[in-house]
């Protein structure tokens, strides 16, 4: 287990950066088919390790919360320039899964991408491990007298 940073933990992240969740919809009738329907061994897992192991595609890091995926992306431009190329572990899963569940209903997949602009966030972390964008650029202790407000201070003025 992550050693548990003691006290109040911020992230930091001098730059734009993007937040993409993926996750599917499984058949509980049929959890076989659809593993195969999301590319079986080929499906995401797999993608992460391959990004894991190819830290210049730009994926900052991910968490897993049952089936949905947090990944926080350097930029929509890497993410992007990942989903389509055709070297890459994604494209041919993807296509694999239109052919194989078309618009049958059987097997869904979803995904929503956030583009974060430098200082528009908020993350706080309290007497917990590296977790989520901390874990995925870097955590600073946090002041005792700051607050969301405090942090988010300039984007709310204007």
């Amino acid at each position: 287990m992550a050693e548990i940073r003691q006290g109040r933990w911020t992230a930091r992240i001098d730059r734009d950066f993007v937040v993409f969740l993926i996750g599917p919809r499984v058949e509980l009738r049929h959890p076989l088919r659809s593993f195969r329907d999301l590319g079986g061994r080929l499906g995401m897992q797999h993608m992460l390790k391959y990004l894991v192991e190819h830290p210049e595609k730009g994926l900052l890091g991910y968490r897993t919360s049952g089936l949905t995926i947090i990944q926080y992306w350097r930029s929509f431009e890497d993410l992007e320039r990942f989903a389509k190329d055709p070297d890459d572990p994604h494209l041919g899963p993807w296509r694999k899964y239109w052919k194989r569940v078309g618009t049958t209903g059987r097997t869904g997949v979803w995904h929503e991408t956030f583009l974060v602009r430098a200082g528009e966030y908020e993350a706080i972390y309290g007497n917990m491990p590296p977790f989520g964008l901390g874990k995925a650029t870097e955590l600073v202790p946090l002041a005792e007298d700051m607050t969301a407000r405090r942090r988010l201070r300039n984007r709310l003025a204007d």
